[in-house]
């Protein structure tokens, strides 16, 4: 067996490469990109906006019934990018994470913690050979009464931290790219300016113009903390406010 190859060190998670790699995590972070989605998350001074694809796979499906957002309580949602079993698992795990927090504390879980919590899970799948880990980024935006707006990734090794922007999927190191150019001095973004900042870092890394139907917005606002999908009426509103600023 070659010392350079992954060859044998990729048979389990638990097993270290000689130069120091868990192959079934690097495996599992190329599983987050295979779909090709792209998501944005961007955070304002008083609204936190994510953005991603809405693909069709099946042109009998419904297309209402086809979404990567995630309610995970009244005021905290996510985004999921990368494959959708594995997402959907996800998704109630935090849902179940939140409501048992409520159901014994009598207030929402701050999203910090259940970024941590879920990053827990996450990391113990890297420790244990029977378990492998799950091929999903999961971007989590909520307001918190005191914090403010609040945006996390937690990714499929089970790292978790907050963000003023931040991508996942198949472009998303040339969304970070495009977000830390535009953000370099800091804007103050207001919640027109979150939305549109986020649909147009999506639009400019994959080359094409949306139409509301391309993509899905989900916000949280100071004066509306319930987190919410936004109607294709108001998608198209951005969509014409950003190609007539262009």
């Amino acid at each position: 067996m070659s010392r350079g190859s992954s060859a044998g060190y990729d048979r389990h998670i638990s097993i270290f490469s000689p130069e120091g790699k868990l192959y079934q995590i690097e495996y599992a972070m190329k599983a987050v990109k295979l779909p090709g989605f792209t998501s944005i998350g961007v955070r304002g001074a008083d609204t936190c906006c994510v953005v991603t694809q809405k693909k069709i796979p099946d042109k009998m499906m419904v297309p209402s019934t086809v979404t990567n957002f995630y309610k995970i309580n009244d005021s905290m949602g996510c985004v999921m990018t990368g494959m959708s079993p594995d997402a959907r698992y996800l998704a109630l795990e935090a849902q179940m994470i939140a409501s048992d927090f409520n159901y014994k504390f009598g207030y929402d879980i701050p999203v910090h913690s259940l970024a941590r919590r879920i990053a827990d899970k996450n990391q113990l799948s890297t420790q244990h050979a029977g378990k492998r880990p799950l091929g999903v980024d999961m971007i989590i935006i909520g307001f918190d009464e005191e914090e403010g707006p609040q945006l996390f990734k937690v990714d499929t090794a089970g790292s978790y931290m907050g963000y003023k922007a931040v991508s996942a999927g198949a472009k998303e190191q040339e969304a970070v790219n495009f977000l830390e150019k535009k953000l370099k001095n800091e804007p103050v973004l207001d919640f027109d300016g979150t939305v549109q900042m986020a649909i147009n870092t999506l639009q400019t890394v994959l080359s094409q113009d949306f139409k509301a139907a391309d993509i899905e917005v989900a916000v949280v606002t100071k004066a509306n903390p319930a987190f919410r999908v936004l109607p294709d009426e108001d998608v198209d509103a951005h969509l014409t406010a950003i190609a007539e600023r262009d």
